[in-house]
């Protein structure tokens, strides 16, 4: 059989284009932009003007900006940090056991469980808002059921648990997401290891650790960068929850919610395109830096396994 002869340059033009064309008008053309925009102020007229770096040092240094921009920083930490140590692991046990050989229902389960993440971020928040309501809420009365009901308070509305509840609620809608990418590397695992581990005598939590877990680090590796880029871009849940406001108190602050009320303004505070893109930039870099962080320090040692 002769080869196929190679596919003109031509022909891959043509087909790249469509996808080229859409990236550039809709992602890379209005990143470029609002780094330009991040580089400019506007004068009492409204005209722009070229002023370097002075939005990147305001917002950095200024207490009436450095000061929000930090607070907003932090929160964003505290929302990634929370979302690790909760959502991948609880993804990684529900994955491993919906991954069991002969478990009964396990569609049913996954379905359930992937549910939330279908549904809209605005009908999440007005259902948990119901439901931790301390007016006429379910909360307080389900712990009651328990006999815990001394224990209810209003976490939505204290500063010092609000962010938490809502990174629990964040939870709650988006673990099914890394628990089918997790559990999709589980199952691509092959059994003729499996069962020459049984063969060797080792447990089922023996295998899970030393074979199975090794296997899916790349996944894993994928799943905690999905999480990094998708925590430090949230803002719709807490807008729907809290406002733009981000309350109480903006205690609930994310990078997003302070790029909207920098952008687009919001009661008092007059919005500024420009600052609004500076806040953007710096989003992107944090975001950026992260994942090449990541890809630096630990996605080049992962090892890969044919599987």
């Amino acid at each position: 059989m002769r080869p196929s002869p190679p596919v003109p340059g031509w022909v891959l033009a043509v087909f790249l284009l469509p996808a080229v064309a859409i990236y550039a008008i809709f992602s890379a053309l209005p990143l470029l932009d609002t780094l330009r925009l991040g580089l400019f102020v506007a004068d009492d007229s409204g005209a722009a003007h070229f002023a370097g770096l002075a939005n990147f040092h305001t917002l950095l240094t200024d207490p009436d900006w450095s000061t929000a921009f930090w607070n907003a920083m932090g929160n964003n930490l505290r929302f990634f940090v929370i979302h690790m140590l909760v959502q991948n692991p609880i993804a990684l046990g529900l994955a491993a056991l919906l991954s069991l050989r002969g478990l009964r229902g396990a569609a049913v389960y996954r379905t359930l469980i992937f549910l939330p993440t279908l549904l809209s971020v605005v009908i999440i928040g007005f259902v948990w808002q119901l439901m931790l309501s301390p007016l006429w809420g379910l909360g307080e009365r389900m712990l009651g059921w328990v006999g815990l009901a001394e224990h209810f308070q209003p976490w939505l509305g204290q500063e010092e648990t609000a962010l938490t509840t809502l990174a629990l609620i964040s939870v709650w809608q988006y673990v099914g997401m890394p628990m089918m990418l997790i559990y999709a590397a589980l199952i691509a695992v092959p059994e003729d290891i499996i069962e020459a581990a049984h063969v060797e005598g080792a447990s089922a939590w023996r295998i899970f650790w030393a074979i199975r877990l090794p296997l899916i680090y790349p996944t894993l590796g994928l799943v905690t960068i999905l999480t990094f880029v998708g925590n430090f871009n949230a803002f719709d849940l807490i807008y729907s929850v809290k406002g733009a406001l981000a309350g109480p108190n903006f205690s609930t602050d994310l990078l997003g919610t302070l790029f909207y009320r920098s952008f687009f303004g919001y009661q008092a505070q007059i919005g500024s395109p420009q600052m609004g893109a500076a806040v953007a930039t710096l989003m992107f870099l944090v975001i950026l830096g992260g994942v090449g962080l990541y890809f630096a320090l630990v996605q080049r040692r992962l090892v890969r396994h044919a599987l």
